[in-house]
């Protein structure tokens, strides 16, 4: 019986997460902190080092040098149905566990630069985000929503997360992207080092996105999270979402769950990303891979699905 007495060897499992400074990171790290509290009941031992973040866990999850992982709601999907960046090499054994906050596709622009919506960076000097990156690979299907491309910049620049606030406040950049949860430190840097503000992503061809992909959904950044920001910002986004492989074993599976969920008041208090989680919304929202059997059996015991 799971639960019951220690077994006879710790069994180690590894979760992919993202950069130190984000919150994927601290997804990881917090999971872990609640899994590691019941060893000695469950004998699972859980670490969760930095990665590359969401394409890259999925890749070490599929070859199976990681249990588990952080990621964006539509990698999670394009994995699944062999899409997109997993063209070729589909990951049919991805099994979704649960969804975690919102993460809104993020535009920061310098109010110098003029710029009041999406359609006014056009001609502008742009950070498009470094290739391989969620944000990149979002930022590119944005573009090919409107039928624009990184030509309609006048600079569409490839720095890392963790640069390009520096550039904005350098101006070296007229507006910077970030798919992101909130509040988020890299935006609250960018906002009070220069005067810059947080543009509306909206109109038809978003509307037409979110209509037509599962894994997107009308996002809203709430006003005064960052200086110089007091109102609400319409947006959309992706979900983080928390996936493994049907390779990983039903107990194991169960065991990370109960520990998120039976302390969830303790999980929402470990980053101000967490506080408006919804149980209810994350067994449901932005997962497209079938949910594995371990999590599956937590959410029936709860009463949480039929």
């Amino acid at each position: 019986m799971i639960g019951t007495v220690a077994t006879a060897e710790d069994r180690f499992i590894t979760i992919g997460t993202g950069g130190q400074t984000g919150v994927y990171y601290v997804v990881g790290q917090s999971i872990c902190r609640l899994v590691n509290r019941n060893t000695a009941e469950t004998g699972i031992k859980c670490t969760a080092p930095s990665t590359g973040g969401s394409i890259a866990n999925i890749n070490a999850i599929a070859a199976g040098d990681m249990d588990m992982g952080v990621a964006q709601s539509d990698w999670q999907y394009h994995a699944y149905n062999g899409t997109s960046e997993f063209e070729g090499k589909q990951f049919d054994k991805e099994r979704a566990v649960f969804s975690v906050h919102s993460e809104p596709f993020t535009v920061v622009a310098r109010a110098d630069s003029g710029a009041t919506s999406f359609d006014d960076l056009f001609g502008k000097r742009v950070n498009v985000g470094n290739p391989g990156s969620g944000q990149r690979a979002t930022m590119d299907v944005v573009l090919n929503a409107m039928g624009k491309s990184d030509a309609d910049f006048a600079l569409a620049s490839e720095l890392k997360p963790a640069e390009q606030s520096a550039a904005l406040g350098d101006n070296k950049v007229d507006a910077i992207i970030y798919t992101v949860g909130h509040p988020n430190g890299s935006i609250q840097e960018a906002t009070s080092t220069v005067d810059a503000k947080l543009l509306p992503v909206t109109g038809e061809a978003i509307d037409t996105l979110v209509s037509e992909n599962p894994y997107y959904a009308k996002a809203v950044i709430p006003g005064g999270m960052y200086a110089g920001n007091p109102d609400d910002v319409e947006t959309f986004g992706v979900k983080a979402t928390f996936v493994t492989s049907s390779d990983v074993p039903d107990d194991v599976v169960y065991e990370v769950v109960k520990a998120v969920f039976d302390n969830f008041d303790r999980f929402k208090g470990l980053h101000p990303a967490f506080a408006n989680l919804k149980e209810e919304e994350m067994i449901s929202a932005g997962l497209s891979a079938p949910l594995h059997p371990g999590a599956e059996k937590y959410y029936r015991e709860r009463g949480w699905i039929e």
